[in-house]
């Protein structure tokens, strides 16, 4: 099966889901989250987080605040604010009801 970096509309969903259970993580660590928890089926591409990440950020779902690494290098990490613990509620349900019709429709034509 292609790797995809389109993920349909949920890549909002899977951010927020991963923050929830891995606070702090910087925007590599994310894409790479995705991936590994996907088994490499999903891919966020550089080009769709960053902008998510920013919008997400300005709705005030995120917070994003600069931290220097063991290494020195300075990484901008991400956490869930209690609004994007509420989005993410509202994410899963609109997730389980598209998905459900899909899976009707497909059992059904």
């Amino acid at each position: 099966m292609p790797k995809t970096d389109s993920l349909q509309g949920s890549l909002d969903l899977l951010v927020l889901k991963i923050l929830s259970r891995r606070p702090r993580l910087h925007g590599y660590a994310i894409m790479s989250a995705i991936g590994e928890m996907s088994a490499d089926v999903l891919r966020a591409e550089e080009g769709s987080l960053y902008p998510a990440l920013h919008r997400m950020e300005e709705a005030g779902w995120i917070r994003a605040e600069w931290v220097t690494k063991d290494n020195g290098r300075r990484a901008r990490v991400y956490e869930l604010t209690a609004a994007g613990k509420r989005q993410l509620v509202a994410e899963e349900s609109r997730w389980v009801t598209v998905t459900s019709a899909v899976n009707r429709i497909l059992r059904t034509v």
